[in-house]
Protein backbone atom coordinates (compact mmCIF):
# COMPACT_ATOMS: atom_id res chain seq x y z
CA UNK A 1 0.00 0.00 0.00
CA UNK A 2 1.37 3.41 -0.98
CA UNK A 3 1.80 5.67 2.05
CA UNK A 4 4.11 8.43 0.78
CA UNK A 5 4.76 10.65 -2.21
CA UNK A 6 8.30 11.97 -2.68
CA UNK A 7 9.08 14.90 -4.96
CA UNK A 8 12.27 16.11 -6.55
CA UNK A 9 12.48 19.92 -6.71
CA UNK A 10 14.42 21.47 -9.61
CA UNK A 11 12.70 20.81 -12.92
CA UNK A 12 9.75 19.08 -11.27
CA UNK A 13 8.18 21.63 -8.90
CA UNK A 14 9.61 24.61 -10.81
CA UNK A 15 11.19 24.60 -14.28
CA UNK A 16 14.53 25.73 -12.86
CA UNK A 17 16.42 23.42 -15.22
CA UNK A 18 15.59 25.69 -18.14
CA UNK A 19 16.53 28.84 -16.24
CA UNK A 20 19.87 27.50 -15.01
CA UNK A 21 20.75 26.34 -18.52
CA UNK A 22 19.67 29.66 -20.03
CA UNK A 23 21.77 31.64 -17.57
CA UNK A 24 24.84 29.52 -18.36
CA UNK A 25 24.23 29.88 -22.08
CA UNK A 26 24.17 33.65 -21.69
CA UNK A 27 27.57 33.56 -19.97
CA UNK A 28 29.00 31.29 -22.66
CA UNK A 29 27.66 33.61 -25.37
CA UNK A 30 29.37 36.56 -23.72
CA UNK A 31 32.66 34.70 -24.15
CA UNK A 32 31.86 33.74 -27.77
CA UNK A 33 31.59 30.11 -26.66
CA UNK A 34 28.89 27.44 -26.86
CA UNK A 35 27.30 25.18 -24.28
CA UNK A 36 25.50 22.33 -26.11
CA UNK A 37 22.54 20.80 -24.31
CA UNK A 38 23.91 17.29 -24.80
CA UNK A 39 26.97 18.26 -22.73
CA UNK A 40 24.98 20.00 -20.01
CA UNK A 41 22.41 17.24 -19.43
CA UNK A 42 25.08 14.98 -17.88
CA UNK A 43 24.84 16.86 -14.57
CA UNK A 44 21.10 17.54 -14.43
CA UNK A 45 19.57 16.29 -11.21
CA UNK A 46 22.92 15.27 -9.77
CA UNK A 47 26.16 16.61 -8.39
CA UNK A 48 27.94 19.50 -10.10
CA UNK A 49 31.04 17.32 -10.28
CA UNK A 50 29.38 15.36 -13.08
CA UNK A 51 30.19 18.21 -15.49
CA UNK A 52 32.80 20.98 -15.10
CA UNK A 53 30.92 23.94 -16.58
CA UNK A 54 33.83 26.30 -15.85
CA UNK A 55 36.47 23.99 -17.29
CA UNK A 56 34.43 23.44 -20.43
CA UNK A 57 34.22 27.21 -20.95
CA UNK A 58 37.94 27.68 -20.26
CA UNK A 59 38.78 25.03 -22.87
CA UNK A 60 36.90 27.04 -25.49
CA UNK A 61 38.33 30.45 -24.64
CA UNK A 62 41.84 29.07 -24.16
CA UNK A 63 42.54 30.67 -20.79
CA UNK A 64 41.71 30.49 -17.10
CA UNK A 65 38.78 32.62 -15.98
CA UNK A 66 37.73 34.27 -12.73
CA UNK A 67 35.42 31.49 -11.60
CA UNK A 68 34.13 33.26 -8.48
CA UNK A 69 33.08 36.25 -10.56
CA UNK A 70 31.36 34.04 -13.12
CA UNK A 71 29.61 32.09 -10.37
CA UNK A 72 28.19 35.27 -8.81
CA UNK A 73 27.01 36.53 -12.18
CA UNK A 74 25.39 33.21 -13.04
CA UNK A 75 23.62 32.90 -9.70
CA UNK A 76 22.27 36.46 -9.90
CA UNK A 77 20.83 35.86 -13.36
CA UNK A 78 19.46 32.44 -12.42
CA UNK A 79 17.68 33.87 -9.37
CA UNK A 80 16.16 36.62 -11.53
CA UNK A 81 14.73 34.03 -13.92
CA UNK A 82 13.50 31.62 -11.24
CA UNK A 83 11.71 34.38 -9.31
CA UNK A 84 9.27 34.65 -12.23
CA UNK A 85 8.44 30.93 -12.41
CA UNK A 86 5.07 29.44 -11.39
CA UNK A 87 4.49 25.87 -10.20
CA UNK A 88 4.63 23.37 -13.05
CA UNK A 89 1.29 21.90 -14.23
CA UNK A 90 -0.34 19.46 -11.84
CA UNK A 91 1.97 20.06 -8.87
CA UNK A 92 -0.62 21.81 -6.72
CA UNK A 93 -3.22 19.14 -7.57
CA UNK A 94 -0.86 16.29 -6.62
CA UNK A 95 -0.03 17.90 -3.29
CA UNK A 96 -3.70 18.55 -2.56
CA UNK A 97 -4.73 15.00 -3.50
CA UNK A 98 -1.87 13.49 -1.49
CA UNK A 99 -3.08 15.38 1.59
CA UNK A 100 -6.66 14.27 0.95
CA UNK A 101 -5.56 10.64 0.66
CA UNK A 102 -3.58 10.87 3.89
CA UNK A 103 -0.19 10.33 2.26
CA UNK A 104 3.02 11.60 3.77
CA UNK A 105 4.80 14.08 1.49
CA UNK A 106 8.57 14.22 1.18
CA UNK A 107 11.22 15.85 -0.94
CA UNK A 108 14.68 14.72 -2.02
CA UNK A 109 16.70 17.39 -3.83
CA UNK A 110 20.35 17.63 -4.83
CA UNK A 111 20.13 21.41 -4.34
CA UNK A 112 20.86 23.18 -1.06
CA UNK A 113 18.25 23.42 1.68
CA UNK A 114 18.19 27.21 1.54
CA UNK A 115 17.46 27.11 -2.21
CA UNK A 116 14.69 24.52 -1.89
CA UNK A 117 12.92 25.76 1.23
CA UNK A 118 13.23 29.38 0.14
CA UNK A 119 11.28 28.71 -3.04
CA UNK A 120 8.78 26.38 -1.37
CA UNK A 121 8.07 29.12 1.16
CA UNK A 122 7.74 31.73 -1.61
CA UNK A 123 5.23 29.46 -3.34
CA UNK A 124 3.33 28.90 -0.05
CA UNK A 125 3.68 25.10 -0.15
CA UNK A 126 6.55 24.46 2.31
CA UNK A 127 4.14 23.53 5.12
CA UNK A 128 2.79 20.60 3.09
CA UNK A 129 6.07 18.68 3.23
CA UNK A 130 6.54 16.27 6.13
CA UNK A 131 10.25 15.66 5.50
CA UNK A 132 12.86 17.27 3.25
CA UNK A 133 16.44 16.18 2.59
CA UNK A 134 18.80 18.24 0.45
CA UNK A 135 22.14 17.89 -1.28
CA UNK A 136 24.11 19.84 1.31
CA UNK A 137 22.97 17.41 4.01
CA UNK A 138 24.29 14.15 2.54
CA UNK A 139 27.68 12.81 1.51
CA UNK A 140 26.61 11.77 -1.97
CA UNK A 141 24.04 13.43 -4.23
CA UNK A 142 22.06 11.73 -6.98
CA UNK A 143 22.52 9.32 -8.74
CA UNK A 144 23.48 7.91 -5.34
CA UNK A 145 20.39 6.62 -3.49
CA UNK A 146 21.47 8.33 -0.23
CA UNK A 147 18.95 11.19 -0.49
CA UNK A 148 16.02 8.88 -1.11
CA UNK A 149 17.02 6.43 1.61
CA UNK A 150 17.20 9.36 4.04
CA UNK A 151 13.72 10.56 3.05
CA UNK A 152 12.27 7.07 3.47
CA UNK A 153 13.73 6.96 6.97
CA UNK A 154 12.47 10.45 7.75
CA UNK A 155 8.94 9.62 6.61
CA UNK A 156 9.11 6.23 8.36
CA UNK A 157 8.00 4.26 5.30
CA UNK A 158 9.57 1.41 3.35
CA UNK A 159 10.73 1.64 -0.25
CA UNK A 160 7.66 -0.38 -1.29
CA UNK A 161 5.32 2.15 0.30
CA UNK A 162 6.45 5.23 -1.64
CA UNK A 163 6.28 6.79 -5.09
CA UNK A 164 8.99 9.14 -6.38
CA UNK A 165 8.41 11.85 -8.98
CA UNK A 166 11.53 12.83 -10.93
CA UNK A 167 12.44 14.89 -13.99
CA UNK A 168 16.06 13.79 -14.50
CA UNK A 169 17.81 10.56 -15.44
CA UNK A 170 20.16 10.93 -12.45
CA UNK A 171 17.19 11.34 -10.14
CA UNK A 172 15.37 8.32 -11.53
CA UNK A 173 18.51 6.23 -11.13
CA UNK A 174 18.84 7.36 -7.50
CA UNK A 175 15.23 6.42 -6.74
CA UNK A 176 15.48 3.04 -8.44
CA UNK A 177 18.73 2.28 -6.61
CA UNK A 178 16.77 2.91 -3.40
CA UNK A 179 14.18 0.39 -4.63
CA UNK A 180 11.38 2.95 -4.97
CA UNK A 181 8.72 3.05 -7.69
CA UNK A 182 9.73 6.05 -9.79
CA UNK A 183 7.73 8.12 -12.26
CA UNK A 184 9.71 10.18 -14.77
CA UNK A 185 8.15 13.55 -15.65
CA UNK A 186 10.71 15.20 -17.95
CA UNK A 187 10.79 18.93 -18.54
CA UNK A 188 11.72 20.77 -21.73
CA UNK A 189 15.44 20.31 -20.99
CA UNK A 190 15.39 16.64 -19.92
CA UNK A 191 12.77 15.30 -22.33
CA UNK A 192 15.45 14.19 -24.79
CA UNK A 193 16.99 11.81 -22.22
CA UNK A 194 16.30 8.11 -21.95
CA UNK A 195 14.08 7.13 -19.04
CA UNK A 196 13.96 3.41 -19.71
CA UNK A 197 14.97 2.79 -16.08
CA UNK A 198 11.82 4.56 -14.77
CA UNK A 199 8.73 2.53 -13.84
CA UNK A 200 6.49 5.02 -15.66
CA UNK A 201 6.78 8.20 -17.71
CA UNK A 202 4.27 11.06 -17.80
CA UNK A 203 4.17 14.26 -19.83
CA UNK A 204 3.17 16.17 -16.69
CA UNK A 205 1.34 15.66 -13.41
CA UNK A 206 -1.69 17.24 -15.07
CA UNK A 207 -1.95 14.25 -17.42
CA UNK A 208 -2.87 11.65 -14.76
CA UNK A 209 -4.65 12.00 -11.40
CA UNK A 210 -2.56 10.91 -8.42
CA UNK A 211 -5.15 8.29 -7.44
CA UNK A 212 -4.78 6.63 -10.85
CA UNK A 213 -0.99 6.73 -10.60
CA UNK A 214 -1.16 5.08 -7.19
CA UNK A 215 -3.26 2.26 -8.63
CA UNK A 216 -0.59 1.63 -11.28
CA UNK A 217 2.17 1.69 -8.68
CA UNK A 218 0.41 -0.67 -6.28
CA UNK A 219 -0.22 -3.19 -9.06
CA UNK A 220 3.44 -3.16 -10.04
CA UNK A 221 4.80 -3.38 -6.49
CA UNK A 222 2.69 -6.36 -5.42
Amino acid sequence: MIKALIFDFDGLILDTEQSVFQSWQEIYNEHQAQLPLDEWVVCIGGASELFDVYGYLEQQVGQLLKRDEIARKHRKRHIELVAQLPLLPGVADYISEAKRLGLKIGMASSSSRSWVTGHLERLSILHHFDFIKCGDEVRQKKPSPELYLAVLAGLEVSNKEAIVLEDSANGVLAARRAGIFCVAIPNIITQQLSFDHANMRLVSMAHMPLSTLIQHAERQTL
